[in-house]
């Protein structure tokens, strides 16, 4: 049964621009090409993505996610850090008053103004006006099975 169980990866960016990739598998060895692929996909240093793989501080246990490594962590990984960048899009062109930002080298730009997931995440976690329905904070979570 464990082998048809789902499995998870939960990205958060913190305020000060650091992040934390959870996974529900075990380590497998890959986990700085994870940290990689999320520091490619979000224009920041590796070092600054943490990878804690079988991460039951997050996930808990007992509750029957599959924890063999996977082949489709990558593409949960890209899936997450897509949800991420919208998130961030909505929310910088928040900050920025607009709607026409371009992702340009790890930053939401608009005309000389820039935001990076950096300042996003500061902005989300309570330094600026939220658009109506966004919650704060700067995470997100895919759930998949392969």
């Amino acid at each position: 049964m464990a082998d048809e169980a789902y499995r998870a990866v939960f990205l958060r960016v913190h305020p000060t621009g650091k992040m934390v990739l959870s996974l529900t598998t075990r380590a497998d060895g890959n986990e700085p090409g994870y940290a990689q692929l999320v520091a490619d996909e979000l224009g920041v240093p590796a070092l600054d993505v943490k990878v804690v793989p079988a991460d039951e501080d997050r996930f808990g246990t007992g509750h029957g996610f599959n924890e063999s490594p996977s082949s489709g962590t990558p593409a949960a990984i890209t899936v997450a850090t897509g949800k991420i960048l919208a998130k961030a899009k909505l929310l910088a062109g928040a900050d920025l008053g607009t709607d026409d930002l371009q992702w340009d080298n790890g930053a939401f730009v608009s005309g000389a103004e820039a935001r990076t997931i950096a300042d996003v995440a500061l902005y989300a976690h309570g330094t600026g006006a939220l658009p109506p329905g966004v919650e704060g904070g700067l995470d997100a979570q895919t759930v998949y099975k392969d």
